[in-house]
């Protein structure tokens, strides 16, 4: 595990960069946070980082975005507003063109999503924001060791868990 401070806009945006730098393929990312906790932010880091172009939405209301990405599509979900995990089934991610998914709320999916290989916590935190990383699987725990190599949390300060 790993806990770092974002301390600003542009330590998540540095955090999203590294994320991105460093993705196996597939990866899939379980967001976690209060409403307002940086989760949305993050995963557009990222997607930007990976080349996505024109808007990046929340995918609040319409439940998930697909951005085509090297190697694949990352699929963006937001499932806060589903009701039932069984909504999962009217989405159509049965498909396996994504090789990134970056999942918000994902306490909501239940079984119906792919396990995560990474599990990013965000909180606030004073004026910034606290992101705890942990590995999930094999994959996890390789995309963690990358991110700790040098220079890639460049400007980011790691703190003990």
């Amino acid at each position: 595990m790993m806990q770092i401070m974002l301390a600003d806009p542009e330590a998540t945006d540095a955090l999203g960069h590294a994320l991105a730098d460093t993705r196996p393929q597939p990866a899939v990312v379980h967001l976690r946070g209060d409403l307002g906790a940086g989760k949305s932010t993050l995963a557009r880091a990222l997607l930007r980082r990976l080349g996505v172009q024109g808007p990046v939405r929340s995918p609040t209301y319409t439940l998930v975005e697909r951005y085509p990405v090297p190697g694949g599509e990352a699929w963006h979900l937001d499932l806060y507003r589903i009701g039932d995990a069984g909504e999962l089934d009217f989405l159509g991610l049965d498909g396996d063109e994504a090789t990134l998914w970056l999942v918000e709320w994902p306490e909501r999916g239940g079984q119906g999503l792919p396990h995560a290989d990474l599990r990013i916590q965000l909180a606030q935190e004073g004026q910034g924001r606290l992101a705890r990383l942990e590995a999930a699987s094999a994959a996890g725990r390789s995309w963690l060791a990358a991110l700790q190599e040098a220079g890639r949390l460049q400007g980011l300060v790691a703190t003990p868990p």
